[in-house]
């Protein structure tokens, strides 16, 4: 899913023309990689996905499962040994805001993270991985900054990827990812 439509994009840039429309999509994807690999994260889901977890490598102690990448809702989690672990019977860190990167088994669950065979991949858990539901405000800006700033750059006629010498004494460097958009995103790089 998009973290902005082609029409959004168009009517931030002026565009009232069909002309660019391939050109504009192709953008918004590289655009949406882009951010996505600066932080290190996907910021909405739309769909469900299944991720498995290791029973042992993932599990801080018996009761707590450290979730490998941000999880914004739970559809359902199936414990090693094939059983369903339901929703009263954990609870998720942070409590009540997301992402999650943990989920805590309750001590009234009776119930431990454990596997029958083989820890590896034991654990499913089928959810939206991803830090919301919808991308949050200050990300779909960032999109925004950054997909006009990667279409303009296709009418800039100079060699801007690499530095340009204008005198014996100055040296034009090339241009990194915006400030304002770095700024935006900063806070969002996801520590492990």
């Amino acid at each position: 899913m998009a973290y902005l439509s082609t029409a959004d994009l168009k009517s931030y840039l002026g565009i009232s023309v069909a002309t660019d429309d391939t050109l504009l999509g192709q953008i918004l994807t590289r655009a949406q990689a882009m951010i996505d690999t600066y932080t290190g994260r996907t910021f909405e889901a739309a769909a469900d996905s299944t991720r498995y977890l290791d029973a042992v490598e993932d599990v801080t102690d018996s009761q707590t499962l450290f979730l490998d990448r941000d999880l914004c809702a739970i559809t359902s989690i199936t414990n090693g040994d094939g059983v369903a672990v339901g929703a009263t019977e954990y609870t998720t860190r942070p409590r009540n805001n997301t992402p999650y990167y943990e989920i805590v088994l309750k001590n009234s669950s009776n119930k431990f993270w454990t596997y029958d065979q083989d820890p590896d991949k034991a654990i499913t858990i089928v959810g939206k991985w991803a830090y919301s539901t919808t991308a949050p405000e200050d990300i779909v800006q960032a999109m925004v900054r950054l997909s006009g700033y990667l279409y303009r750059q296709k009418d800039n006629a100079g060699d801007l990827d690499r530095p340009v010498l204008i005198s014996a004494t100055t040296t034009l460097l090339p241009a990194q990812l915006p400030k304002d958009i770095e700024m935006i995103l900063r806070p969002y790089v996801r520590r492990v």
